[in-house]
């Protein structure tokens, strides 16, 4: 997905709040360009639900700045909550309105003009897989219906900044899968900052994550470059099919090369020996120098000896690998 000019839609400097002796967050800092999503994670008690309500108008910060779309939100923050669509974890709803009675309130109250907001409600309704139940009372919804008519709202006024705090949680697999279907769509238009426990959501939407343990952000960075500095160095697996006794010691001489480890194919049995040898086909690990990118030699070196390139991926530690190793080392790391 192709982003717009770097221009910060969030802009997060210094963010700092305590509670008396007990500080939730300290010297916060992160930005959001536009056209950008930005996953934002953390253990439970980091900080997150803090500093989401801080970016919100909710709760004022005891130091430092947010800006959002270049307004500070302490200075500004009814301008700030117009262009903020905010789905909290927790959401409050009327259930005694049917779902169409409670977007029409809801538009009246973000200002939509009455002309466009039959319309608007309409298409919303659609747009988050309510008009079935739109004439329906909301306190007889499922739990996972409850929080679209949530997300509804969030989209009602087409904010251009979307706070999404939990976006699927309660709804089930295929439902989850039509929001993430949303965020992605609702990406080519807005800035999102999407708070989530589920890591492959993670991996699949965002562009950026930022993670932040015991109230500090502890890294920021796309999801292939974390993984990338977990693991130190560049790693490549291949499967080339020719003889695994010629080919090891062809791998080792490219230039760069550290270290080559054999593996185990995956179609295979473990340990069946003979079926591995009539395969014809042997699996390496490469592991290289941090600044090389031995694909493109791989590649080379099969052709010129003409071996069968059967795969050829580069390794990066997943991102639950990433999120264990941030948010469980000692202080003193």
């Amino acid at each position: 997905m192709e982003l717009l000019p770097f221009s910060p839609a969030i802009d997060v400097a210094n963010l700092t709040k305590r509670y008396d002796a007990v500080t939730a967050l300290a010297d916060v800092s992160f930005q959001v360009r536009a056209g950008e999503i930005l996953g934002f994670l953390g253990p439970n008690g980091a900080g997150k639900t803090t500093a989401l309500r801080i970016l919100t108008g909710m709760l004022a910060p005891t130091a430092g700045t947010v800006r959002i779309d270049g307004l500070d939100v302490t200075e500004h923050p009814l301008e700030v909550r117009r262009r903020i669509g905010y789905l909290p974890e927790h959401v409050a709803l009327y259930p005694e309105l049917r779902v169409q009675e409670y977007l029409h309130y809801r538009a009246c109250l973000k200002g939509i003009p009455r002309r466009a907001r039959r319309e608007r409600v309409r298409e919303t309704l659609a747009q988050c897989g309510l008009a079935d139940v739109a004439r329906q009372l909301i306190g007889r919804l499922s739990k996972g219906y409850r929080q679209r008519v949530a997300l509804a709202d969030c989209l009602i006024a087409k904010p251009p900044i979307l706070i999404l705090d939990e976006p699927t949680v309660g709804l089930d697999p295929h439902q989850i899968r039509q929001t993430r279907e949303l965020i992605k769509t609702l990406g080519r238009r807005a800035t999102i900052l999407l708070s989530t426990h589920i890591l492959p959501e993670v991996e699949m939407l965002c562009h950026q994550i930022a993670i932040i343990d015991k109230g500090r952000i502890v890294a920021v960075d796309t999801p292939a470059e974390l993984g990338q500095r977990l693991r130190g160095t560049q790693v490549v697996r291949v499967e080339l099919r020719g003889e695994p006794a010629v080919i090891e010691p062809a791998l080792k001489q490219l230039p760069g090369v550290a270290r080559v480890t054999a593996q185990p194919r995956d179609d295979l049995p473990s340990g069946d020996g003979q079926a591995r040898q009539a395969g014809g086909a042997a699996v390496f690990e490469v592991e290289a120098e941090q600044q090389h990118d031995l694909r493109e030699a791989i590649f080379r070196l099969a052709v010129e000896r003409q071996w069968a390139l059967r795969e050829l991926t580069q390794l990066r530690a997943s991102l639950e690998e990433v999120f264990i190793h941030l948010t469980t080392r000692e202080d003193d790391a």
